[in-house]
């Protein structure tokens, strides 16, 4: 693949600009999206270490659907991993995009043409929606777990909960395939 082909890493001064400009501008989008929708996730994280108070009471009003300590403690775990993963995806986001401006404010003349290994940026970008998907995994189970403190225990019968964690859990996976599906397919074209 030549430097005009990749559409980044252009070398010669007689390279059309406009595919360069397109996916710079492409690549910075998505990176900002990227980081976008991870401070929602973020967000969400926190309502949910918000809830995470032990003795709570489930609306189930039997005392046996109440969640333990234990289920609070797997709560917490998990929107602490959440977080970490996020936390990774949107800084290995925010370097490429960090890359990106500065090799672009090298030539005045050339604004958004950035002379950037293809690959680098690829991986990079790869790495930070690994980061993403891993981080709406356990934000999923730690909802999961969110919903057992609220709704009651799965394992005591509560069908709001298992409505809950059902939908909860066709929703995001079937999310999650698409958007996987569709970054390898970018990855690999």
């Amino acid at each position: 693949m030549t430097g005009a082909e990749n559409g980044v890493r252009m070398t010669s001064p007689e390279a059309s600009s406009t595919s360069s400009l397109a996916t710079t501008s492409v690549h910075v989008s998505a990176l900002d999206g990227l980081v976008n929708v991870n401070s929602l996730f973020t967000i969400a994280v926190f309502v949910g270490l918000s809830l995470a108070t032990p003795g709570q009471h489930s609306l189930e009003q039997r005392s046996s659907c109440d969640a333990s300590a234990d289920v609070a403690k797997k709560l917490l775990v998990f929107e602490v991993v959440s977080f970490s993963f996020f936390l990774f995806s949107s800084l290995v986001a925010q370097g490429l995009k960090l890359a990106l401006n500065l090799l672009n404010s090298k030539d005045v003349n050339e604004i958004f043409r950035a002379h950037i290994n293809i690959k680098v940026l690829r991986w990079g970008m790869m790495a930070s929606a690994v980061g993403s998907v891993m981080g709406c995994l356990f934000l999923m189970l730690s909802m999961v777990n969110v919903i057992q403190i609220r709704l009651g225990l799965l394992s005591c019968g509560s069908k709001s909960a298992a409505q809950a964690v059902a939908t909860l859990v066709t929703l995001v996976s079937s999310a999650l395939l698409i958007y996987i599906s569709t970054a390898i397919y970018a990855f690999w074209h």
